[in-house]
């Protein structure tokens, strides 16, 4: 009996144009994806399955990504989408569609620094451009699996988050990603769970504990002297533990789970390594990142 060729895993990049598809293109390629981009959507479904042969050939089953927006000849949404339904259709591929967004104060900063015309406001004001493909382009956001904005987002956070959801093929775990950060600075946009936890003892306030972190084993016995504590990290992780099975079972691949405090150096960072050893200790997937610590 022939043994089955595993399902093609191909992943679309669109956007809006100026957003990051070709550094979200080069970070899958650094995850083992054949990229392509600008690719005619005339000829998707030629480049994917004209490699189906190719891809139940030993070694050479290297992913797919191939990145198309409104710069790409024949580009249009309901084609688009159309195209990613009939690849979709044939059943024996893993397809995903990632959509990657920006603030359209930044989008504006990013062409005006470099530069470069928008596509759709040749002789206009760029943000004219924007509003108008943003327009154009909201069903594609609508339909995506995975919507990524790059706003304030570094290329090795950008290359994490799409590690997360395509890094590691064949395994079922969900990847965890905890980030701390100060909300004077605001909220991560790419956190699905955010926990305030400015209500806790401030170690900021004690002048033995102002310059260090919640690293620091002194700042830490200072944070869980606090009476609240215990009890808020008991419900913390009784609300978590039953919802990563769930979120598995949706389809979800990498959960961002965000804590903040005003500073962002002390409580924050103490309660995001603590939920970085709980999860270790469930045997569970998750990687840590203190925000301000990096400044």
């Amino acid at each position: 009996m022939a043994e089955a060729v595993p399902a093609r895993r191909v992943v679309l990049v669109t956007g809006m144009s100026g957003a990051g598809k070709t550094s979200a293109l080069k970070a899958l390629e650094d995850l083992d994806f054949e990229a392509v981009d600008n690719v005619p959507l005339s000829l998707f479904e030629a480049l994917v399955i004209g490699s189906q042969h190719e891809f139940s050939e030993p070694g050479l089953s290297r992913p797919l990504a191939i990145g198309a927006d409104i710069r790409t000849r024949d580009f249009g949404v309901e084609a688009f989408i159309e195209r990613y339904d009939q690849l979709l259709a044939t059943g024996n591929m893993d397809v995903k569609t990632v959509f990657i967004d920006c603030d359209d104060e930044e989008l504006r900063r990013r062409y005006e620094e470099t530069r470069h015309r928008h596509p759709l406001a040749i002789d206009r004001p760029v943000a004219d451009g924007i509003a108008h493909e943003r327009k154009l382009v909201s069903r594609l956001r609508d339909r995506a699996d995975l919507a990524i904005d790059t706003t304030g987002l570094a290329p090795g956070e950008l290359k994490s988050l799409l590690g997360g959801h395509f890094g590691g093929a064949g395994t079922q775990a969900l990847a965890i990603f905890v980030t701390s950060f100060a909300y004077r600075r605001g909220i991560p946009r790419e956190a699905d769970l955010v926990f305030d936890v400015r209500f806790l003892a401030n170690p900021h306030y004690v002048p033995a504990l102002k310059d260090e972190t919640g690293r620091a084993g002194d700042v830490a016995a200072f944070i869980e002297a606090d009476e609240a504590f215990q009890p808020f990290f008991q419900n913390l992780t009784q609300l978590l533990g039953p919802l990563l099975p769930r979120y598995m079972a949706e389809g979800k691949s990498y959960l961002t789970i965000g804590v903040g405090c005003t500073g962002g150096r002390h409580r924050s960072v103490f309660v995001a390594e603590r939920l970085r050893l709980w999860f270790e200790s469930r045997g569970e997937r998750v990687r840590i990142r203190h925000r301000e610590l990096e400044d």
